[in-house]
């Protein structure tokens, strides 16, 4: 006859089942809790935006969002030109960084040998780390002298029947605020997708190469299997992009106006906010402001939702294809 043990008698089976889903279920209450804490915290600051900015809804309502008129002694407001630049500058540096980003963290996970991978990588992770008033320090004093002698009277004279191109060089202005962003969102892009094309099994490659595959056609294989990954480190190099302050601030020039151009200045809305926000001295001045950070709110908001459709997307169908 089979013996129980000491613990057995003491604590029987059901209580032990009791304790522990007691146990599971105190873990999975207060999990939640600090979830739904999250949705609160996003939630209570929406509402909080929407509140202290009710005086600019109110007297601009949606053409508060298509106004290009920025006049604080009239207390005329409109936040066209803010999201504009915003716009802009991020999405250009992105398109600037991400061909850049990819390819580095192709030839420091598939191409380069130990010895040169280790300390490049942490080159890259070290220029995530720097601060950004740092990098507008560096751009205010060499970056923008460097396009105002050099890159745009070159840009003048080769493309400057085009719009995009024409005007004066005035060193300041949204291309380097194009440059600065695509210089800091680069670690991210490169680094996150280095990561992720690390992550892929070895006997992918190694099943492509014995099938016959060039070392390329290896590689572009391992960039398949890791979509997903890399399109969220683009979204987040978006996201950084998006929200960043102080180091556009200071070489973007800071004028509330839109243009085909990009030597000329131009204003983004955490620049604005960053600006402006301790010499608000009416009401509707701070709401208007106020308002433009809820707009930059949403905006992230639907930026990390479409990320989530897209990775869900790709994932999706690279489970579908397998």
């Amino acid at each position: 006859m089979r013996q129980e043990s000491p613990s057995s008698a003491l604590f029987p089976v059901g209580a032990r089942v009791r304790q522990r889903n007691l146990g599971d279920a105190v873990f999975y209450r207060v999990t939640q809790f600090f979830a739904f804490m999250i949705l609160a915290l996003v939630a209570v600051t929406a509402y909080e935006m929407y509140r202290t900015s009710s005086a600019s809804i109110d007297a601009f309502g949606f053409e508060f969002i298509v106004r290009s008129v920025w006049d604080p002694v009239r207390d005329e407001y409109g936040a066209l030109p803010f999201i504009f630049g915003t716009v802009v500058s991020s999405v250009l540096s992105l398109v600037l960084a991400l061909p850049l980003g990819l390819g580095v963290a192709i030839f420091l996970s598939e191409l380069a040998p130990a010895w040169l991978a280790r300390p490049i990588s942490f080159v890259v992770e070290l220029l995530a780390a720097i601060p950004s008033i740092v990098y507008g320090l560096w751009g205010f004093f060499i970056l923008v002298p460097w396009l105002r002698t050099s890159v745009e009277p070159l840009l003048i004279r080769q493309f400057g029947s085009f719009p995009f191109f024409s005007g004066a060089p005035y060193g300041i202005g949204m291309l380097a605020a194009v440059f600065i962003l695509a210089i800091m969102i680069l670690p991210i892009i490169s680094s996150i997708s280095r990561d992720v094309l690390t992550a892929v099994p070895i006997s992918q490659r190694e099943a492509a190469l014995a099938l016959g595959s060039t070392s390329w056609e290896a590689t572009r294989i391992a960039i398949s299997y890791s979509r997903s990954g890399i399109l969220g480190a683009t979204i987040l190099a978006l996201g950084r992009a998006l929200g960043e302050t102080m180091a556009v601030t200071m070489v973007i020039g800071n004028r509330p106006t839109i243009s085909a151009s990009l030597l000329e200045p131009g204003y983004t809305m955490a620049s604005v906010l960053a600006n402006e926000f301790t010499e608000a001295t009416s009401e509707l001045y701070i709401s208007a402001l106020i308002e433009i950070a809820l707009i930059l709110f949403v905006i992230t908001l639907v930026v990390n939702a479409i990320a989530r459709l897209l990775v869900w997307s790709v994932t999706r169908g690279s489970e579908v294809q397998q």
